[in-house]
């Protein structure tokens, strides 16, 4: 196998993570939800109802956003190992439009070019909405079952099992989790429902979100692919230095709210 199909095959699973972060990433704006104790009773449809309307209420609120990213990419394995980083200021202008900016890149030039930059380009044809829609956390792309309510640091959050109801490359099965009082996405562990490649044995998907000012923001991503005869790929992108413009709350600074360092 020849490090090119490698490179290819992370670039596959680096789609399904483009898939995850989209329909999440615009956050949730805390508002009249049930409290964390009272919503503790709810159903698994009626978590995931919530979570949908609260959907558009936040992809209505974000108005813009910028943030600074780090990817890196670690390959072990077969033929040879290979690494790279790239650092990109990210900008989110409503409704659908996102633009990039290298800041700075290194390590292997095979990763940068047909992995990070393949990447950018997938992520802003994926917020358009004939494909948001088919990954989009609803009753129509997946079955929920819910699996129990944890404790987290904001109350509470419910943990739901997700199975896609067709196997593409825009969605995933796992476990979501979800704030009881925004009703917003705050953890994702998942795989593919459709292999992302021939050369891809297995891949796992975990996302992290943080809230930040109002909104739950991601803060890390981790996807990590094993290929077949043998090699790991692992791919993170980390978020920080937030600054978000919300049309129903004045910004409290130029500077808004930082992610505090290092996460998604």
């Amino acid at each position: 196998m020849k490090i090119g199909r490698t490179i290819r095959s992370v670039f596959a699973l680096t789609i399904l993570a483009v898939a995850v972060i989209v329909p999440a990433w615009l956050g949730a704006k805390s508002g009249d939800a049930s409290s964390p104790t009272a919503s503790a009773t709810l159903s698994a449809d009626q978590v995931v109802d919530n979570l949908v309307r609260r959907n558009q209420e936040r992809a209505q609120a974000l108005l813009h956003s910028e943030a600074t990213r780090v990817y890196r990419l670690v390959y072990h394995g077969f033929p040879g190992d290979r690494e790279a980083e790239m650092t990109v200021q990210a900008i989110y202008d409503s409704p659908s439009t996102k633009e990039f900016k290298v800041i700075s890149q290194s390590g292997s030039k095979l990763i940068q070019e047909r992995v990070f930059k393949k990447l950018l380009e997938s992520e802003k044809e994926a917020t358009q909405p004939a494909i948001s829609a088919r990954s989009q956390l609803n009753h129509e792309n997946y079955d929920f079952e819910l699996m129990g309510y944890e404790p987290s640091e904001h109350g509470g959050q419910y943990v739901l099992r997700v199975t896609p109801k067709s196997k593409t490359k825009y969605v995933y099965g796992g476990k979501v989790w979800v704030d009881g009082s925004d009703f917003a996405v705050t953890r994702i562990e998942a795989e593919p429902a459709q292999n992302p490649s021939f050369w891809t044995k297995k891949s796992e998907i975990r996302h992290e979100y943080k809230k930040i000012q109002a909104f739950w923001l991601p803060v890390r991503n981790e996807s990590v692919s094993y290929i077949r005869l043998g090699g790991r790929a692992t791919l993170t992108i980390e978020y920080k230095d937030y600054r978000v413009t919300d049309a129903r709350q004045p910004v409290k600074s130029p500077t808004a709210a930082s992610s505090g360092g290092n996460s998604h």
